[in-house]
């Protein structure tokens, strides 16, 4: 049997039992050019949250009734698809079930000997976000003051890394001890903020004497708040996410944008979707840094596609380290 989690309702703030209703339907066939994947690892994202809302996002809402979207891994059962063969691995938005019937055009393969959980994670989506946010967006240059919220999640982490590698100065914000100890020591962060355990002002203006270059947001709210009152001249704003805000009922903005016109800086968005034909490019660079041990990635696995809904919610109070996945089948490529 294929298990799916279907859209049962809109939530209001975090996702309850009642938002997605587990069935059971028959295991897909392919069609002409499709192939049918067992999922093996499910990637849990902020954007999940965002997917559920009844307003478009960059992609639609998710209908009610509909199988939940979501990017996962897996492998190839069954293939009408030329270049794609039974036992091949791959990625895409196969959705929150254990079988998938898509388009060939719609799963990306997965490389020999890369991990799934490598390939949902620094060589996947979450890499490239914080490769092209940080560079082609954020503009990162030597000598420059990198503010990262949300610093210790998948993408956070990445982006500090990545612009110590790049001479940069990095500031961290995280929630706890333990987290912003993980910055400092292991990944080299010149200094790390608890969110829940700092003034937010005084902090940011004691990180960042000079002023923050670059801020890349993915919290939004407070943080972003604060980082807008440091901006340096010229400084830019990578907005990446708002994950503060998914689940509030009237999303807070920020006040302070009037600093952006006295520094002269700039604010932008971005979706990792504009840079896929580019994806190349940032795994040149992603590949031999992880190989060299200078750009470190955590995973963290939840068992069973079951507790998906639960495990969803880990992403808006904390209770995660690193990438969030769910392991949907034990298999060798599942880790």
């Amino acid at each position: 049997m294929n298990r799916q989690f279907l859209l049962a309702k809109r939530p209001k703030g975090l996702v309850e039992s009642s938002t997605l209703e587990l069935v059971e339907r028959p295991v897909p066939e392919p069609g002409d050019g499709q192939v049918v994947v067992r999922n093996l690892l499910l990637s849990l994202d902020p954007t999940n949250r965002v997917w559920m809302n009844e307003a478009d996002s960059y992609l639609p809402a998710v209908p009610i009734g509909a199988v939940m979207r979501g990017i996962a891994a897996g492998r190839v059962v069954a293939s009408r698809a030329k270049g794609l063969a039974t036992g091949d691995l791959v990625t895409g938005l196969l959705g929150w079930c254990d079988y998938a019937a898509v388009d060939a055009a719609q799963v990306n393969l997965v490389p020999v000997g890369v991990p799934l959980s490598a390939a949902l994670s620094v060589f996947g989506h979450i890499g490239l976000t914080a490769y092209f946010g940080l560079l082609d967006v954020g503009r990162a240059k030597p000598g420059e003051t990198v503010l990262v919220s949300g610093a210790a999640g998948a993408t956070g982490s990445l982006v500090g890394q990545i612009a110590k590698l790049q001479g940069c100065r990095v500031v961290g914000t995280a929630g706890g001890p333990a987290k912003c100890a993980w910055l400092r020591e292991d990944l080299g962060f010149d200094a790390a903020i608890d969110y829940r355990a700092a003034h937010l002002h005084e902090a940011v203006a004691a990180a960042c004497p000079d002023g923050v270059d670059v801020f890349f947001d993915n919290v939004g709210g407070d943080i972003l708040e604060v980082a807008l009152q440091h901006l340096a001249l010229r400084g830019r704003v990578v907005l990446c996410g708002a994950i503060s805000q998914y689940n509030a009922v009237s999303p807070k903005g920020p006040a302070g944008y009037l600093h952006l016109i006295a520094k002269r800086g700039r604010m932008e968005g971005f979706i990792v979707l504009d840079y896929i034909p580019r994806a190349a490019e940032a795994i040149s660079a992603l590949v031999p840094w992880v190989q060299q041990g200078k750009l470190r990635y955590k995973i963290d696995v939840v068992d069973g596609l079951e507790n998906a809904p639960e495990a969803l919610n880990r992403l808006f109070d904390g209770r995660h380290d690193g990438k969030l996945l769910v392991r949907v089948a034990k298999d060798e490529a599942a880790c």
